[in-house]
């Protein structure tokens, strides 16, 4: 058993895999969701539940939010009965949503009014690398901190990589989400305009994945592409906020409005809950 009592809040395709393994790795865990019945799976696989987050705090060592944008973080923290309605020296609050760097920097800020720790460690990664235990963990925050939260991130990643003060994981984090995007934008225009000159999207894929232009994120993908069927690990409307947030972090390159036009026209299209490669089937559209 690992000495460690952590809090879990935020049980959604990610935190439900991630929770899961933290239990699996003999951690003690209490949970939370704003939507209770979503406890359920974790509450018969060992975890408890807490009424509020300020009671979950009062009961753990270390608590971790994952959730799905920055007003939802910020109610967790500063809402009624939220994380930061009483001060109880000395915890430490892990944030693992993929938020604003500025929303980091506030939220280290209000923890240390409190006189308690913070990390960000948004994640690289889909569901099924959080299923396996195989994220990337992208830590802001003081180096005592990081070494103290180390056991949880070895159980939830492959690796993770203290970049900096609070702040600075967010931004890597939309700095690998604009990577993904144009990746899969200009995977999907390459399928499309071979498809359209004659070229089978099977021997295509091969041609890329077989050669220096493949890589992980092209051949996770294949099979969707095959398939025409985009299942979510990781949804379109997710990448169309972590673009804006790149935006307004001041992401200002050739290749950042057109690329978020696409993605928001692909949402405006209905395809927000599909997996990001839907993309290809906004473009296809466009193509006629």
């Amino acid at each position: 058993m690992n000495q460690l009592k952590l809090g879990w809040i935020g049980l959604g395709n990610m935190g439900n895999l991630m929770a899961k393994n933290l239990l699996k790795a003999g951690f003690e865990l209490m949970v939370y969701n704003r939507t209770r019945s979503k406890e359920n799976e974790l509450i018969e696989a060992g975890a408890s539940s807490a009424e509020s987050p300020q009671q979950m705090l009062q009961a753990c060592d270390v608590v971790i939010t994952m959730l799905s944008n920055d007003a939802a973080v910020k109610e967790i923290f500063d809402g009624t009965n939220g994380l930061l309605s009483n001060s109880i020296t000395g915890k430490l609050l892990i944030d693992m949503s993929t938020v604003a760097p500025e929303t980091s920097r506030y939220l280290s800020g209000r923890c240390s009014d409190h006189r308690m720790n913070f990390l960000e460690a948004p994640v690289s990664g889909s569901v099924k690398p959080a299923q396996d235990g195989q994220l990337i963990i992208l830590v802001g925050g003081t180096v005592a901190n990081y070494e103290k939260a180390i056991p949880v991130f070895n159980v939830l990643g492959k690796l993770s990589v203290h970049v900096g003060e609070a702040g600075v994981g967010s931004s890597a984090k939309l700095a690998i989400n604009y990577l993904l995007g144009l990746n899969l934008q200009g995977l999907a225009e390459t399928i499309l305009f071979a498809e359209k000159n004659g070229v089978s999207k099977k021997d295509m894929l091969t041609i890329i994945n077989e050669g220096a232009c493949g890589n992980g994120i092209t051949k996770i993908k294949s099979a969707a592409i095959l398939n025409n069927d985009y299942p979510a690990a990781f949804a379109l409307k997710h990448l169309v906020k972590d673009l804006q947030l790149a935006k307004d972090a001041g992401l200002d390159t050739p290749l950042i409005t057109p690329l978020f036009n696409s993605y928001r026209q692909a949402l405006a299209e209905g395809l927000g809950d599909e997996d990001v490669m839907a993309i290809i089937k906004s473009l296809a559209n466009k193509a006629g």
